[in-house]
């Protein structure tokens, strides 16, 4: 028996709510978080931040503000949100529950782009744009080698998740490789290797947001294919879909808010795998209801596991006493991604 079943009255009414309800309740949690996010840089007191605000306080406060914590807030919530819809549209497209960007080649090429990029001296951590597009051709890249691997059907989710590990070591090797003939940019782009949102400008923001808004409109157009695929491709083909060409448009909305993610805040780990089962767990197998729910839950994960991180990073430097101590919001959500898929794990093993 469950905690839901076992709990009060209105907790179960709360749970089995309609989905709207769902989505006001994360959307007000994505709020909660994104306060937090904003009050808990170093620089400004949580009185300055306030006063900034209100319209007020001083010409330092404001900058910090309106134009450092601002902007890394907004590109925390949307690089978030994309991590999270992708990860549940690999899941349903490839009929996998551990397709995600992560271990797919998506993200790995997308990093493998930004960093091959930017040792070629094509782009760098201030150029986004530029950025932009090479995470998408390295994203396009290991999608389309794990496609080659593991054929055009994609029957088999076992053997898939296998090529999908092989094709991810592949690409990190061919990274370090990268890093190895050109050691000079490894500052510039270790930020990808580990996923960060230090440094976010209104810059990022304005090329991810238009980014993340079309590829997030197309996938949840794909809502009803998708669903149809996560039943398999006879009951697909029965309904009239043509399996090949919805997993197809699926991928390449996939791989696509993967990159735009990867290249505003690089890799950060587990958020495209984890987040969509738990919008599974919400909001239910209707895919029109759950990738609204992925998204507001990714956004919330990223945004919260920021604020987490800016606070250990202070608590952090004054036990130190290394004020320019950062802790990377990528590795958090790989520690703490890391943790929950071992307690999974275990319980699954434990109720075979």
């Amino acid at each position: 028996m469950s905690v839901l079943e076992t709990a009060p009255g209105p907790a179960r009414r709360a749970w089995h709510s309609s989905p709207a309800v769902r989505l006001g309740a994360l959307g007000v949690l994505v709020c909660a978080v994104a306060c937090a996010d904003l009050f808990a840089g170093r620089g400004v007191t949580g009185d300055g931040v306030r006063a900034v605000l209100l319209g007020g306080g001083d010409p330092m406060a404001e900058h910090i503000v309106l134009q450092l914590r601002l902007p890394r807030l907004l590109v925390a919530l949307v690089a978030g949100a994309s991590l999270g819809v992708a990860g549940l549209v690999l899941q349903s497209a490839l009929r996998n529950p551990l397709a995600g960007p992560e271990v797919t080649g998506v993200t790995p090429g997308a990093v493998l782009g930004a960093v091959a990029a930017t040792g070629l001296g094509l782009a760098g951590w201030d150029s986004p744009a530029a950025v932009v597009v090479a995470a998408c051709l390295g994203g396009f890249a290991g999608a389309g080698l794990l496609w080659l691997l593991a054929g055009r059907e994609k029957g088999d989710p076992e053997q898939t998740a296998v090529y999908g590990v092989l094709v991810s070591a592949v690409l990190a090797g061919l990274t370090a490789v990268v890093l190895l003939v050109a050691p000079g940019e490894l500052g510039s782009v270790v930020q990808w290797l580990i996923g960060s949102t230090e440094g976010r400008v209104w810059q990022h923001w304005h090329l991810l947001w238009p980014w993340a808004a079309v590829w997030g409109a197309a996938a949840w157009l794909l809502a009803a294919p998708l669903t149809l695929l996560r039943c398999g491709d006879e009951q697909a083909s029965a309904a009239g879909l043509d399996p090949g060409r919805g997993r197809a448009a699926a991928l390449v909305c996939a791989v696509a808010l993967t990159a735009g993610a990867v290249s505003a805040v690089g890799a950060l780990g587990f958020v495209g795998l984890l987040v969509p089962h738990l919008a599974l767990a919400v909001f239910g197998a209707d895919l029109r209801n759950t990738l609204p729910g992925a998204a507001l839950l990714g956004a919330s994960v990223v945004c919260g596991a920021d604020a987490a991180a800016q606070l250990l990073s202070r608590l952090l430097a004054t036990a130190l006493d290394a004020d320019r101590l950062t802790l990377p919001v990528g590795a958090l959500t790989t520690f703490v991604g890391a943790g929950l898929l071992l307690v999974v794990a275990r319980r699954r093993a434990d109720e075979r």
